[in-house]
């Protein structure tokens, strides 16, 4: 008698917000005030940070040269508009990630911490 083990990797089950906008505004830096005061204080820490709860690599924030545009923080409010399924536009982006750089990081902090998703790992069955 031969038994077979049925093994599926477990796929993550997501409870989606509908809302197609930022949950805060660009200037709300006050509605998570110790977020701001660590943004304020430590930047590099509070960027690097947030980078890793978002999935990327810890360090990515600080290959943010002082360049015309920052492309770290552009590709993340990209990714992240992408991933939350928010209408907004190229241009807007590029204007946050240019000339209100630490609100648009702090922006996207508060983004995450408001649409905190959980992830539930289903357990594999035998069959």
């Amino acid at each position: 008698m031969t038994s077979k083990m049925v093994i599926n990797q477990p796929q993550p089950v997501m409870d989606s917000r509908e809302s197609e906008e930022w949950s805060s505004g660009i200037c709300d830096c006050c509605d998570d005030v110790p977020q701001c005061c660590f943004a304020f204080w430590c930047f590099p820490c509070f960027t690097c940070i947030t980078t890793e709860k978002y999935g990327e690599c810890l360090c990515l924030p600080l290959l943010d040269g002082h360049g015309l545009i920052p492309p770290i923080n552009m590709s993340m409010r990209v990714s992240m508009r992408q991933r939350y399924r928010i209408k907004d536009t190229m241009c807007k982006d590029c204007l946050y990630s240019t000339f209100c750089y630490s609100c648009s990081w702090c922006q996207m902090a508060r983004e995450m911490k408001t649409r905190n998703i959980p992830i539930v790992l289903v357990s594999a069955k035998h069959s």
